[in-house]
């Protein structure tokens, strides 16, 4: 069989190889590199075990770091893996550090590139993932994109070769998980909640963590929604409140402050919540999956399809704009599943197995 590397490092990168590699290894022998971008159990180990993910080949364990050192230490471990044996393909996925230095490092041992999430754009270099996104596609030979839009921007960049709009990977595990994840109703016995009657929030991004009055009229939004408000805090966020002083903030009667949480248990809260506030890109693309409205805290998001069709609205991290959305929500009439049909996975492995 064909050898194929595939590079993971953070949360959503590893929901995303949940779904994959079960099915590239029907086509080829994958080894599994795991960067230790994020080092913390729950956002680490404990996805794999939940998920049944392979254990990782290899751990580089590069911790946290700047964005330069930590791309730097990626790239020094890869090199290494990649002097010692030769693969027919590299996988990377997203935007991290680590995509970005899989990119570089693929390039460099001249091995064919697959980006899964080709394509997405914020159009903001001030976004730390935004410069991750452009080295990967530029080095790429494999463009897997998750939308239309995703193949648009490459085709504007001059990109039409290899582009396949494949849909999401993600979205392929909410189709296999689906009884499990909406059929867990002790998960809202446990947190005294009721179905439709309570909001989903996460908020993680530097541009909100690292400005105190974007995080602040968040975590004051949340505490003035009038429903029950479930926060599963990053522990990122966890550490700008303590070194704020603002712990009175999580104590308010509506908010559940939680440590994060499992995948599972995420989208069984998203899938029951009446809508999620949230600057996450994989809450956003989940809660659109499950027909659940969605708040973006911030100024702008790669999922654009669904903002047109109204599930998604961008407030970014400003208290009013939040709250008068919140007081004008409506259910869409429209939902065209833009994110995929729960094939993706398949998709790829067959794409790469007939051309490599």
């Amino acid at each position: 069989m064909k050898k194929i590397l595939t590079i993971v490092g953070a949360r959503p990168q590893f929901i995303k190889l949940a779904a994959l590699s079960p099915v590239l290894r029907k086509y080829f022998s994958e080894t599994i590199v795991h960067t230790g971008q994020h080092y913390d159990y729950k956002m680490s180990q404990a996805f794999f075990k939940e998920l049944q993910i392979p254990e990782p080949d290899h751990n580089l364990e590069v911790g946290s770091d700047s964005a330069c050192r930590q791309i730097a230490s990626i790239l020094v471990g890869l090199d290494d893996i990649l002097s010692k044996e030769r693969f027919d393909v590299v996988v990377v996925f997203g935007d991290t550090n680590s995509t970005a230095a899989g990119a570089i490092a693929a390039a460099k041992h001249q091995i064919p590139l697959a980006h899964i999430e080709a394509g997405l754009r914020e159009f903001n270099k001030h976004v730390p993932e935004e410069s991750n996104k452009l080295v990967t596609d530029i080095l790429s030979d494999f463009y897997f994109a998750p939308t239309d839009t995703g193949v648009s921007i490459l085709a504007s960049m001059g990109i039409r070769d290899h582009v396949y709009n494949v849909g999401d990977v993600m979205i392929d595990l909410d189709f296999k998980y689906y009884d499990q994840i909406v059929g867990n109703k002790k998960l809202l016995a446990k947190h005294s909640l009721t179905s439709k009657g309570y909001f989903f929030a996460t908020t993680h991004r530097a541009a909100n963590t690292d400005d105190p009055d974007r995080l602040r009229q968040i975590l004051e939004a949340f505490s003035e929604v009038g429903k029950p408000v479930v926060f599963p805090i990053h522990p990122r966020t966890r550490k700008v409140i303590g070194e704020m002083g603002w712990d009175s903030l999580l104590t308010e009667s509506n908010i559940i402050a939680i440590d994060p949480i499992g995948y599972l248990d995420t989208q069984t809260l998203i899938a029951h919540a009446y809508a999620v506030l949230t600057d996450s890109g994989g809450v956003t693309k989940e809660a659109y999956f499950f027909k659940v409205p969605g708040i973006i805290l911030d100024t702008q998001t790669e999922w654009v399809e669904t903002v047109r069709e109204g599930w998604n609205h961008i407030t970014g991290p400003n208290k009013s704009e939040i709250l008068e959305t919140l007081r004008n929500l409506r259910i869409p009439t429209t939902h065209t599943n833009c994110l995929g049909d729960g094939t993706a996975s398949e998709k790829i492995a067959q794409i790469l197995s007939k051309n490599i």
